[in-house]
């Protein structure tokens, strides 16, 4: 018992039933505690532009040429594809039953935000603000692509010259720096129990029961977009493969409750990579090397809640976003994905980057955060069976996908998870959950 008392997930689940029952008898005075909440949403707010710049150097300061190969070629390939289609599907969805609308914020945005929420007159003037003149700049107002692409070309060039000299001391500096930070974004949290108390009283006594069904209509767009694109999945695997769909529930069926009641990518690693071996007949070389990459670029899911993310802030601060917003907001949930922007810390952070890249409010974070344990099943759940049907696919084109052993007519044997050896790639993928 004291054991679940302890779980952050309950105590913020808890903070949040609590904030809204005390903001609706309460009414408008629950606005007064609402200081307390932007205390804890600034808290955030100050770690990213240091974890951002820190994360994407150590990055690509460290990546190698290994995985080049058509194996890998084609796993990208369909990682990639799958998670511009999620972004694209989250975007319509979004659109069509406008989850965030029921919060509506009147008071004006940051003043800091006010440049990157206006539209561009042009995709010229677009790619411009992309490359800011000083970077100091940048930090000071939260520009975060500008940020981005800095960083980036400091994580290339940093890359060269360890490459070129073998120092690694900058590396080894930006990895301590983003730990750090890390360590100071563990001390925040402990805060989010109460931060999110008073946010949604806040919320609660503004704008009444909104705050509920704003709630499940957010859940509702998520699971339904799970759903849709789970169904895209497996019709994609049927034609491409051949193989009977109606086989793979069966199949999936101990990793899917692994995934959903533990909301863990990496504690149902292994369970994956052996049912993709001895039950759908993925050869151990593709399923390897797919679900390991599948770990870190395959969170299909996240990419589909980290789109509804930017259309709910956006809905729910009455801001119309412009078609290059809404492509640059389907970009960083990829990239956020793909791991090029890796951004430790769980969904604050996620949901704080996102509402400062693209000038968003930040008033509805804490419903968000609120009920984040249920999305993070969906989103589990999406990137756990995305990742074995994207080694179906690979297998097939490589043809190393045993039909007997699909067809239950033979039997083959699993790997074992090398365990040590990928507990970053584990902590990532934990992070996408």
């Amino acid at each position: 018992m004291k054991k679940a008392l302890r779980n952050p997930a309950l105590q913020i689940g808890a903070g949040a039933v609590l904030g809204i029952v005390f903001g609706l008898v309460a009414g408008e005075w629950a606005g007064n505690l609402k200081f307390v909440g932007d205390i804890f949403i600034r808290l955030i707010q100050m770690s990213i532009v240091p974890l951002v710049m820190s994360s994407v150097v150590v990055a690509t300061g460290s990546m190698s040429g290994s995985g080049a190969g058509r194996l890998a070629a084609r796993t990208f390939a369909w990682m990639i594809g799958f998670s511009i289609v999620a972004a694209a599907l989250a975007w319509g969805l979004s659109a069509l039953f406008q989850p965030g609308a029921g919060m509506r914020f009147d008071g004006e945005l940051d003043p800091a935000l006010q440049e990157s929420a206006t539209s561009a007159t042009g995709w010229q003037e677009t790619l411009l603000g992309f490359v800011s003149t000083n970077v100091f700049d940048a930090m000071s107002t939260g520009s975060m692509v500008p940020i981005i692409v800095f960083s980036l070309l400091f994580g290339a060039a940093l890359n060269a010259y360890i490459a070129k000299t073998g120092n690694r001391l900058v590396l080894e500096m930006a990895d301590q720096v983003q730990q750090v930070v890390l360590t100071m974004i563990r001390f925040v949290m402990r805060l989010a129990p109460i931060g999110v108390f008073c946010l949604l009283a806040a919320l609660a006594g503004d704008v009444g029961f909104a705050v509920v069904t704003t709630a499940l209509s957010y859940l509702g767009t998520t699971l339904l977009g799970v759903v849709i694109l789970l169904v895209v999945f497996v019709a994609v695997v049927a034609a491409r493969t051949r193989l009977s769909p109606w086989r793979l529930p069966r199949k999936l069926a101990e990793q899917t409750a692994i995934a959903v009641t533990t909301t863990s990518s990496a504690v149902t690693f292994p369970t994956v990579l052996r049912n993709t071996v001895e039950k759908v007949g993925v050869s151990p070389r593709v399923a390897n090397f797919t679900l390991s990459v599948g770990l870190t670029m395959g969170s299909y899911g996240a990419v589909l809640n980290y789109m509804i993310v930017v259309m709910f802030l956006a809905q729910a601060g009455d801001i119309e976003l412009s078609i290059g917003q809404i492509a640059l907001g389907m970009a960083l949930a990829i990239l956020l994905n793909m791991g090029t922007i890796t951004v430790p810390g769980g969904f604050p952070v996620v949901a704080m980057f996102l509402a400062t890249s693209l000038g968003l409010p930040f008033e509805a974070v804490g419903l968000l955060i609120a009920v984040d344990w249920f999305a993070g099943i969906f989103r589990t759940f999406l990137n756990v069976n995305g990742d074995t049907l994207v080694a179906m696919l690979v297998a097939d084109a490589e043809g190393e996908i045993d039909r007997d052993v699909y067809e239950e007519r033979a039997t083959a044997s699993a790997p074992e998870v090398d365990e040590a050896g990928m507990a970053e790639a584990f902590e990532r993928a934990d992070r996408a959950d």
